[in-house]
């Protein structure tokens, strides 16, 4: 059985409604499955498909992308080179892997207005400058963002259909599961801490009996290739952004989280960073989250770039990121996690899935701290906000990430005291289970894909 994935539905909508005007570009990172669910639709949803590979197609395909006068040639040279047969507004072509050719991009221009077929373009670090700087971009062109596998298609692909709905209806009701579920949901939600949601890795897991030594040959395989894309792709910054990246896990086991660049360089600043912080934004290997220094006004409009945290784009990616194959094995750190007995570096990985799932909901990632002189040291630390995004009614709900079930709520208690007008919802993500005190919701992990 494959992952079924909520962007099918979204692509399916596309091709009735916009199609015929618009080509759909699917944006993501590699690896986490864009050609299979673009292939997936093809097969599926037309009477034909064909899709080219741009890491793969030959000469005589790309060549054909030269002259956008004949079409009738153009098409003819797609259906001898691929040995499938065409069928007017019944057939996709697909664009894979389209930052390896930007002639084709391009060429999405002349090939929509055409009018015979429907067409998806996939592809990753679609908006560095190196991939679009020699050509016009098309308008004729819609974007979507996929991400590694959520939590609730994790859980599907499990075969936990059932105990899914039943999430989502406690939180419609805010009730909590009873402890029998709470304790299977949480088991659940520490599977996927360590697995992740990239596809392969989440594959091996299940093929291999619930197997984490299986999904991490896996992960390590894809770190190997994001660090070889930075080798080829960052030419004028690969060291700045390779630095970052193996330092994810270290910024994310200090109290605040944050990127300190006079970690890695001594001569660091934030306006020399901003190429490589992009290109690992853009990449979507790595969710950004900045300072907003005054949530009153608006998130955007208060964007620090100066204080950010650099979480990776898939949790489960960052736990073989940040330990050894020798470390996961002899220290027994799959068990400690499953048993919540890992006191170092849970708070890391709980924190990351939440930006993960924030992320994967659309949500831009902000976050709030107050410095006190008094105290010399931050005493207000709020880990997420999100808005409603409302002009006229514009509300703000923070949210706190405690991976221990012992905590204080003294920081949201005080940012509480300096923007409660603006409060719409204050949540407490936790290992415990659902319980709502005033305006406070105290949340398990494994409930906020509904919740958000």
């Amino acid at each position: 059985m494959g992952i079924r994935r909520r962007i099918y539905d979204r692509i399916v909508e596309w091709k009735t409604q916009t199609a015929g005007s618009k080509a759909l570009l699917i944006e993501g990172a590699r690896r986490i499955g864009k050609s299979t669910v673009a292939e997936e639709v093809g097969k599926n949803e037309y009477k034909s498909y064909i899709l080219i590979d741009f890491n793969k197609a030959g000469k005589a395909v790309k060549d054909a992308f030269d002259d956008m006068n004949n079409l009738d040639l153009f098409f003819q040279t797609l259906m001898l080179e691929y040995g499938t047969r065409l069928y007017p507004r019944e057939s996709l072509i697909i664009f894979d892997e389209i930052q390896k050719f930007p002639k084709a991009r391009e060429a999405i221009k002349y090939l929509v207005a055409d009018g015979r077929y429907d067409y998806i373009e996939t592809g990753s670090l679609i908006s560095i400058r190196e991939n679009v700087e020699d050509i016009t971009l098309p308008s004729e062109e819609r974007k979507i963002r996929m991400y590694p596998v959520d939590f609730g298609e994790f859980m599907a692909y499990m075969g936990e259909e059932l105990l899914l709905e039943h999430i989502a209806d406690c939180w419609d009701r805010k009730a909590p599961l009873d402890q029998a579920m709470h304790g299977r949901a949480m088991r659940l939600f520490k599977e996927y801490l360590l697995v992740g949601g990239m596809p392969q890795a989440l594959v091996a897991y299940a093929a291999g009996g619930r197997d984490f030594a299986a999904a991490d040959m896996e992960k390590r395989d894809i770190l190997d290739l994001y660090r070889d894309d930075i080798k080829k792709a960052a030419k004028r910054y690969k060291s700045k952004v390779s630095a970052i990246f193996e330092n994810v896990p270290a910024y994310l086991s200090t109290h605040e989280k944050r990127v300190t660049l006079s970690e890695i360089d001594g001569n660091g600043r934030f306006d020399r960073y901003d190429d490589p912080f992009f290109w690992l934004d853009d990449s979507m290997i790595c969710n950004l989250c900045y300072r907003c220094n005054d949530p009153n006004v608006g998130l955007p409009l208060n964007k620090n770039e100066s204080y950010v945290k650099c979480y990776m784009g898939d949790t489960g990616l960052l736990v073989s990121l940040a330990f050894s194959e020798n470390e996961l094995t002899d220290s027994q750190l799959y068990k400690q996690i499953m048993d919540g007995k890992l006191a170092l570096n849970s708070g890391m990985l709980y924190e990351n899935a939440i930006s993960q799932m924030l992320a994967a909901k659309g949500r831009k990632l902000y976050f709030y701290t107050r410095y006190s002189e008094e105290k010399h040291r931050n005493d207000i630390e709020i880990d997420f906000l999100l808005s409603n995004e409302s002009k006229t009614n514009y509300k703000i709900s923070p949210i706190e990430v405690k991976s221990s079930k012992n905590y204080t709520t003294t920081s949201l208690g005080r940012f509480h005291e300096l923007f409660g007008k603006r409060i719409e919802s204050e949540l407490i993500v936790h290992p415990k289970n659902l319980s709502v005190d005033g305006s406070i919701v105290r949340i398990p992990p494994y409930m906020l894909w509904a919740a958000v």
